[in-house]
């Protein structure tokens, strides 16, 4: 398909609005769950799998999306995506229980995981190698948006049942906006051009790859002639994922784990229940500071997507590592030795600077690498494994957060200290096991593992 009416810049914001309902629909329900647990008299578990169960569905979602895609395109698994959306928030919002409400969820889940696998390799494919890093943190940048425009809604909805239909259906149905504008937006973009490559669509891969190269610097016949060299390598399919493509796997595999295992969806998820159990707020006062946190993510990754190009991945990853080791490190210490009224304020202001680390660093740069690392034939699998290792990670984190807090005795300190060790670990295997990415094609990355069985050190 020619995109010769669609704006380049828009191109990649409709491209990336899967980013967008991500962040919607795990944020939206930090207000919600409350709601719905004294509308439906649910016990503390049931609350609790109400919220976890997107995070089932999006490992499903995301495990099972790769190799569809790398079969039947990025954009047609796009479109099933945006339904997918469609028809879990309109059953969210219109839930009579227990069960009817995990169902919609999961179905969300679904939605979740396809476009958190999607998303990143199909951004990758589309941006030139020199803007790669900013296009590419266009995903995370729509997740933070997501988020916030979540608490948003959450305050804006409450208390107010409009039309006699309560505030919590409200919030969650606010999310079929974005999805019918997704559902619009993936019909008219255009096909990945690596992808038209693959199954031998030339003509159309050629077309589509002037049109976005066109006010760029970069050659797209060179670029084409490229991706066919790369797409006449040999098939190995799932095979290749334990071959050359190894280190690209333990690479996905481990950006994708620690980027959850340093807690930021403790603090995405939980934080008004920290300041209320550990620190005595008030719940209004308590989802204000969710949605100061809320800002400080998206502004971060506003300066993220701003910086993505002029900085080694290596180094900015390196820089968020430390920040958050360092912010996180002294919470643990300053929760365990002052009182509570004492380190309260501290608390606050070092939550924001370990935003800030994770927000320019290890929020982007994961989902853009998992969509580069991987070769052209497995790049839909390669992705899909690596969004599944997050959306794992995120549920064990999402689970044992509260535990961590109580056993605890719900000093913050505690569930901080052990992100601090997965922070220091983080800072090692960037070290030791991340390749460099910057400024590379997608073939000449994929050509330097063919040639080099393990990552190359800067």
């Amino acid at each position: 398909m020619k995109a010769h009416h669609l704006n380049i810049f828009f191109i990649f914001v409709f491209g990336a609005l899967g980013g967008l309902l991500f962040g919607f629909d795990t944020g939206i329900i930090s207000g919600a769950s409350s709601l719905i647990e004294s509308d439906f008299s649910l016990n503390i578990e049931q609350t609790g799998f109400i919220t976890s169960s997107v995070l089932i569905g999006s490992s499903i979602g995301a495990l099972s999306v790769g190799s569809l895609s790398d079969k039947f395109g990025r954009k047609k698994l796009l479109i099933l995506a945006s339904v997918l959306f469609l028809i879990g928030s309109g059953l969210s919002m219109s839930a009579v229980g227990f069960v009817s409400m995990v169902i919609a969820r999961i179905i969300l889940g679904f939605a979740v995981g396809s476009a958190s696998a999607l998303t990143p390799a199909y951004l990758a494919e589309l941006a030139d190698a020199p803007h790669r890093g900013s296009l590419g943190s266009m995903f995370q940048l729509m997740i933070t948006l997501g988020i916030l425009l979540a608490y948003v809604s959450n305050l804006g909805f409450l208390g107010h049942n409009l039309l006699g239909l309560r505030d919590w259906r409200w919030m969650l149905g606010s999310a079929l906006i974005p999805a019918l504008i997704l559902f619009i937006g993936s019909i008219v973009l255009p096909e990945s051009p690596r992808y038209l490559v693959e199954k031998g669509r030339i003509d159309e891969a050629r077309s589509v790859l002037h049109y976005l190269r066109e006010k760029t610097n970069e050659d797209p016949d060179k670029e084409l002639a490229d991706i066919k060299k790369v797409s006449n390598q040999p098939k190995g399919g799932f095979k290749e994922l334990f071959t050359f493509a190894r280190p690209a796997v333990i690479v996905a595999i481990g950006l994708m784990l620690l980027q959850q295992l340093v807690g930021i969806n403790s603090v995405i998820y939980f934080l008004p229940q920290v300041f209320i159990k550990g620190f005595g707020f008030q719940a209004g006062n308590a989802i204000w500071i969710s949605v100061g946190i809320g800002v400080v993510n998206f502004l971060c990754t506003v300066l993220a997507y701003n910086i993505m190009d002029k900085f080694n991945r290596r180094t900015i990853l390196l820089f968020g590592s430390i920040v958050m080791s360092v912010s996180i490190g002294i919470l643990s210490v300053l929760n365990f030795t002052l009182s509570i009224k004492q380190a309260a304020i501290p608390t606050m202001i070092l939550i924001a600077i370990y935003i800030f680390g994770f927000a320019v660093s290890w929020g982007p740069i994961c989902w853009l690498m998992i969509g580069e690392i991987f070769p052209l034939n497995i790049r839909g699998v390669g992705t899909s494994i690596g969004s599944a290792a997050n959306w794992i990670a995120n549920f064990i984190v999402s689970q044992f957060f509260l535990v961590l807090l109580a056993t605890f005795h719900y000093n913050v300190g505690g569930p901080f200290a052990i992100f601090t060790f997965f922070a220091i670990l983080s800072i090692f295997f960037v070290i030791y096991l991340v390749p460099e990415t910057r400024g590379k094609s997608l073939e000449q990355i994929e050509m330097d593992m063919r040639r080099k069985p393990l990552p190359k050190k800067n």
